[in-house]
């Protein structure tokens, strides 16, 4: 099965190729303005390197957030257009999951962490299973504080990996029980991987249900209640 993932759903942005052994080529940048300019060059690097076309995918797979809007939609966009022109199923991928399935701990409760901007994060607890993690909560949209006030409530080993560098300083201090690990980004190769357990199950949503986890409205909206119904250049 071969399968093209995209995730640019925060300044790490990725582009992976994999198959039935793995990622065979992948992709990555830096830069939390540079998504529009880095999606469509990266995949392409992807495909000369291993020799394939778009025509050879049997699935798209994409992070669908939370995270930055414009890299959101920059991720999204590409792989409806890659998924929709060959005719293969597209698979959305949650950020926090992505996250959270490239943690390095056997038996700690993880916490996701994803840095959403305008104070707040978004972030989801997971407990690790033979082959990945669970879902061992809902993802929650929160302050700092808020966030410290969950971690309070765990009484669990906590391992806190993500953005957790976006917090202010001292907000994981003082937990007897809480380390913070890597990853600090999500990447292309985790959410092919989580795509690809999801293709084994057949547990693809139609490509119209696909759609960006924003959970808030976006930075920049227009009040179309100020506007006259005539339009405002009457």
């Amino acid at each position: 099965m071969k399968i093209l993932a995209i995730e640019t759903a925060t300044a790490a942005a990725s582009v992976a190729l994999g198959d039935d052994s793995g990622v065979v080529a992948m992709a990555s940048l830096l830069d939390a303005r540079g998504h529009v300019e880095f999606v469509i060059p990266a995949v392409e690097f992807c495909f000369d390197r291993v020799g394939w076309d778009p025509g050879d995918l049997d699935a798209v797979a994409v992070d669908v957030g939370p995270g930055l809007f414009s890299g959101l939609r920059t991720g999204l966009a590409t792989a409806q257009a890659i998924a929709g022109a060959v005719g293969v199923p597209l698979v959305p991928v949650g950020s926090l999951d992505a996250v959270a399935f490239d943690a390095a701990t056997g038996r700690r409760r993880i916490w996701a962490v994803i840095d959403v901007r305008r104070g707040e994060v978004a972030v989801c607890p997971y407990r690790p299973v033979p082959g990945g993690v669970v879902r061992d909560g809902a993802v929650e949209l929160c302050t700092p504080d808020e966030f410290s006030g969950m971690l309070q409530e765990d009484r669990s080993d906590i391992l806190v990996v993500g953005e957790h560098a976006a917090l202010p300083e001292g907000s994981l201090v003082g937990f007897h029980s809480l380390k913070t690990g890597r990853p600090e980004n999500p990447s292309a190769a985790a959410v092919l991987a989580i795509a690809r357990t999801r293709l084994d199950r057949d547990d693809v949503p139609h490509p119209e249900e696909v759609r960006p986890a924003y959970l808030r409205d976006p930075d920049v909206t227009i009040n179309w209640s100020d506007f006259r119904s005539e339009g405002p250049w009457a």
